[in-house]
Parts: structure tokens; C-alpha cells; sequence
């Protein structure tokens, strides 16, 4: 990666704000069944009882990939990226106000064992979660199914995460979204990646929004592409249900990218806790 290349660091700044956001947004409402609620703003407590504006798991580990990507000047390190997740889970680092309070087994498995798990039952969206940074660095095919065995080495996780770094790079140079998730997907080995190939054109009944990795990848594409802005994206997210604060987190990076930071809702990145810790990974 250019560092010094101004437009990159501007698009890898949206991206991990949009993905703070999006995860915030959905903190309070996870695990709730679609249509039985409805977010329209950045709201507190709910299913985690945390005050408005204080993301998850999911950014927490985004940003200790991000801040590994910092201090290896560009580089891929998968044993120091392992070292601050543990920071993280461990000792409360990345998070607004050290508490963790959210952590997928996968993860905490893998980090515990020091390996990553390889079960077909171990494809959350644990990695896919976290990869956006991977889009700004130098990083290979190879590197970012490296970086998603940390914790999610089945082949279909590592798979899902260097799909979604193609189209958030395809979205870096400008390419339309639905043109980004035909490309990516078209050519696709794996058949029930290959399906995603037209989920732009999906019904929102037939979207899933579970933890399942190909769930929060298809979920977050639709709502990219049947939206118009970076708030209509993540509050599609949010509502989808179940793992809100993945799915809009996955989303609103993709989001942060297409609209940029001034895409943002002023008043959401105000609200948002940990702007200080965001600010001290950004490479």
C-alpha cells in the first residue's frame, strides 16, 4: 500500500468509521426476529444494555487488524494480529471503554487454542467482519485467507473474506455495486458462493441475517445495492434482524467506501464512543 497516497487513507477512513457506525447501530437490537422492531437512529441499552453509540466485537477486532496493519508498516503479520486480539479479548483493548462484552465461540476457540478452527460448523462471520482493512494493504489472495485462519480457517470463510476485499476494492475504483458483486462472484468455484452471484436482485424474504458467513456476505450486499445512501444501507441492515450488528457493520464499511465520510450522518459519528481508539489504528 501507498501510504502517503491521501485517497486511500480518505476511503480506509470512511470504511472504518462506516463500519463503527453500522456496528453501533445494531448493538442494541441483536438477536431480535426481523419486523418486530424497527431502527431509525443510533439508540442505547437494548440487547446489550451499552450506552448509544458503543460498537461491538465486530469493530474491536477490525481495528486491531487495522492497527497490526499500522505498526507493520503495510504488512501482513497473522502472529501479531493473533497478539492483539488476544489484547482485546483479554484485556479490553479496541473497545470504547474496555469492556468486552460480546465474543463469537469461533473466536474465542481459536484465540484460546492458538489455531484457527477448520469445522464446516465454524463459518460465522467472525473474519469477514474484521478483513475491510486488508482492502487498503498490499495483501494477497493468500494473505487474506491467512488472516481469516486466525480464527476462521474452513475454506469457505477464507474464501468469503477475499471475495468481499475484491469488491470493496472493485467499489475503490469506482465500479457500480451490482457490477462489483456479478464480477466477483460469476466465476466462482464454490457453488454456494456462485449463488451470491445475483443477490442484488434478491426479495428481502429471501435475505438471511444470521451469524452464517455466506448469510451476513449476502446480507450485506443487498442492502448495499438496493439502497441509495449510506444511512438507507446500514438501517437496512439493522432491520434485516438477528446478528444487526455484523450485518450492519459489514455493510456500512462497504457504505463507507461507495459514500464516503460525508456520507456519514453527522450526528451518528458524534455519537459514536471510541473515536479516539478509531483514530489511533488508522493507517
Amino acid at each position: 500500500m501507498n501510504r502517503s497516497n491521501p485517497a486511500s487513507k480518505s476511503n480506509l477512513r470512511a470504511a472504518v468509521y462506516g463500519a463503527a457506525v453500522g456496528d453501533a447501530l445494531g448493538v442494541p437490537f441483536e438477536f431480535r426476529v426481523r419486523d418486530t422492531f424497527e431502527c431509525v437512529d443510533m439508540v442505547g441499552h437494548g440487547s446489550h444494555n451499552r450506552p448509544a453509540g458503543t460498537f461491538s466485537d465486530d469493530t474491536s477486532m477490525l481495528l486491531a487488524t487495522c492497527d497490526s496493519i499500522r505498526a507493520k508498516r503495510g504488512g501482513i503479520d497473522c502472529d501479531d494480529m493473533r497478539k492483539r486480539f488476544g489484547d482485546w479479548l483479554y484485556r479490553g483493548s479496541y473497545t470504547p471503554d474496555g469492556v468486552v462484552f460480546d465474543v463469537g465461540n469461533t473466536v474465542s476457540t481459536a484465540l484460546a487454542e492458538g489455531e484457527g478452527c477448520k469445522g464446516e460448523r465454524s463459518n460465522g462471520n467472525g473474519s469477514l467482519m474484521r478483513i475491510i482493512p486488508l482492502a487498503f494493504a498490499r495483501a494477497s489472495d493468500e494473505d487474506i485467507e491467512g488472516v481469516s485462519a486466525i480464527t476462521h480457517a474452513h475454506a469457505l470463510s477464507k474464501r468469503s473474506c477475499v471475495v468481499f476485499v475484491r469488491i470493496a476494492r472493485d467499489l475503490m475504483a469506482r465500479k457500480e455495486a451490482t457490477d462489483a458483486i456479478y464480477d466477483a462472484f460469476v466465476d466462482e468455484a464454490d457453488p454456494l458462493l456462485a449463488n451470491l452471484s445475483d443477490v442484488y436482485a434478491w426479495k428481502r424474504e429471501d435475505v438471511e441475517s444470521s451469524g452464517y458467513v455466506l448469510h451476513t456476505l449476502g446480507a450485506s450486499l443487498w442492502c448495499l445495492a438496493n439502497t441509495e445512501s449510506y444511512a438507507e444501507c446500514v438501517l437496512a441492515a439493522v432491520n434485516l434482524g438477528s446478528d444487526t450488528d455484523t450485518t450492519a457493520c459489514v455493510a456500512g464499511a462497504l457504505a463507507g467506501i461507495v459514500y464516503g465520510m460525508e456520507g456519514i450522518p453527522k450526528e451518528w459519528v458524534e455519537t459514536l464512543r471510541g473515536k479516539d481508539v478509531i483514530e489511533r489504528c488508522l493507517f
